[in-house]
């Protein structure tokens, strides 16, 4: 996947690294020359000078609609504007900003921008938004049967019924994230677009549940 990190301080460092050691296809920019020394000698990527939310600096990183965006510089009105940019202009999909006061996550939340807070595990955090098909879990049981796994509802699974989702998956969907709120749902309830899953499955059904979010994957 083609993966553009806007911000290459501590967090956008670690996750341009840890996705061109994956072999990920990762160019970083930053404002400042000097701040691609976090990346080392051995870095495989490209960087690049430039202001993050420039679309012609997007256009020339290679911006499209099946790439994905991070946006994890320094403030928050310049990730907010980079991932609007991102989404907004180019039709990107998967893109992810990094915030300092939680108290915006909702405003984020409901531009359809998937949030992470400025916290220890934040590197992690954005690269499971930005590669949900290869994300770990969230959380593993000590017999590894079941797992916990966060997951957004993209438009093809909106108006599918939580009963539906856990039928298909074999698992229980614990809590929904919404427009920047939390809820615990019942069978019935129904998902919308951008919503945030948090669904405890077996070990072995991670592939199910994404069935179940994707076109006809479940019946609404």
């Amino acid at each position: 996947m083609h993966v553009i990190v806007v911000g290459c301080g501590r967090v956008g460092s670690e996750v341009a690294l840890n996705l061109a050691g994956s072999e990920h296809d990762v160019i970083v920019i930053d404002r400042k020359l000097e701040a691609f020394r976090r990346l080392g000698d051995d870095f495989k990527g490209t960087t690049m000078v430039g202001v993050g939310f420039d679309r012609d600096v997007l256009t020339e990183a290679g911006i499209t609609p099946d790439c994905a965006v991070a946006a994890v510089t320094s403030g928050d009105n310049s990730n907010i504007l980079i991932a609007r940019v991102a989404r907004e202009t180019f039709g990107v999909k998967h893109v992810v900003a990094r915030i300092y006061d939680p108290r915006r996550a909702s405003i984020y939340e409901r531009l359809g921008i998937a949030t992470v807070a400025s916290v220890a595990w934040t590197s992690a955090r954005v690269l499971r938004h930005l590669l949900a098909s290869e994300s770990t879990p969230d959380w593993i049981d000590p017999s590894a049967k079941f797992t916990i796994v966060e997951r957004r509802v993209g438009a093809s699974a909106a108006g599918i019924s939580v009963a539906n989702v856990e039928a298909a998956s074999s698992g229980r969907v614990a809590v929904v994230g919404r427009f920047g709120e939390a809820s615990i749902p019942t069978p019935g309830t129904l998902l919308q677009e951008d919503d945030v899953l948090h669904v405890v499955i077996p070990a072995d059904s991670g592939a199910l549940l994404d069935a179940a979010l994707e076109p006809n994957g479940g019946s609404h």
